[in-house]
């Protein structure tokens, strides 16, 4: 070696104060120097390099973010948001998969068994989509990171709308993909929105009540009680009820119900969703 870094340049490189372009000679330079190193050592405060080694193993073991997350971070939202909303399993793969084929097969069924007035068997199930997507978003019995999300610096309810937005964003995307498949009904294709706003805006609204999937699956339940009762009081070749005017006025109606209910109930959510393990004297976890 025919020169070594001043010791001025040593401190200002412990203190992160050097800059380029001696802060890269320096870098490069003390690879190779055991001198500099040694120097370098005796200028260091100790508990400032251990903690610079914390940091760096900390952030060698973070796992680096999926394709989805780093968009989300892109778009400048939160660390935390993006990971929780990452980890929502209805917008893994496999999921929108799932879903994309059952609208699939649906749309084909549809037009298969034309109806004059709508396609009745899509109109049916397009709602319960959205629902069922939002159920599988949220919960201990479904969410691999539930224990993570009560945990996070994220209010109850928030973390059910932030996921819930999420998931009605692209369920209704989806949906509406699978509605331009369907050219001939027109805008009676779209019949299915307004139900599915209702379903989704009552299943979480009775979340707290009876639990992430108790609601959704009762809610569901009744939807397909209500498809029943009007395939029984139609006449031939008529629309079901909640496809007509006055069910779309219905639907809309409930949405807004069913969501002002939800605004009223969003302090439940903390409590409803609680940690798992009781972690209070005398319990074991």
């Amino acid at each position: 070696m025919t020169w070594h870094v001043a010791e001025e340049d040593l401190r200002a490189y412990v203190r992160g104060d050097l800059a380029p372009p001696m802060l890269w000679s320096a870098d490069t330079h003390l690879v190779a120097c055991a001198e500099c190193r040694a120097r370098l050592a005796s200028v260091s405060d100790p508990a400032a390099l251990d903690a610079g080694w914390e940091r760096l193993d900390a952030e060698l073991d973070a796992p680096r973010p999926g394709l989805f997350e780093g968009l989300l971070l892109k778009l400048g939202i939160a660390d935390h948001t993006a990971r929780l909303l990452a980890a929502t399993p209805v917008l893994r793969r496999s999921w929108l998969m799932a879903v994309a084929a059952v609208l699939m097969m649906t749309v084909a069924a549809s037009d298969e068994l034309r109806s004059p007035h709508s396609p009745t068997l899509f109109l049916a199930l397009a709602p319960l989509l959205p629902l069922a997507g939002v159920a599988l978003a949220y919960g201990p019995a479904i969410d691999p990171t539930y224990e993570t999300a009560v945990v996070s610096p994220l209010h109850g309810f928030r973390l059910l709308l932030v996921r819930t937005v999420a998931v009605l964003a692209v369920g209704l995307c989806v949906n509406g993909l699978a509605t331009l498949a369907l050219p001939g009904y027109g805008l009676a294709a779209l019949a299915w929105l307004l139900p599915a706003l209702a379903l989704t805006a009552t299943g979480l609204a009775l979340t707290p009540r009876l639990g992430p999937v108790r609601a959704p699956v009762l809610t569901g339940a009744v939807w397909l009680g209500l498809l029943v009762l009007a395939r029984t009081r139609a006449g031939e070749g008529a629309p079901l009820a909640p496809f007509t005017a006055a069910g779309q006025g219905t639907a809309a109606a409930v949405a807004a119900l069913a969501t002002g209910l939800l605004f009223l109930l969003r302090d439940r959510f903390d409590s409803a969703t609680a940690p798992l393990t009781d972690y209070s004297p005398g319990s074991t976890s």
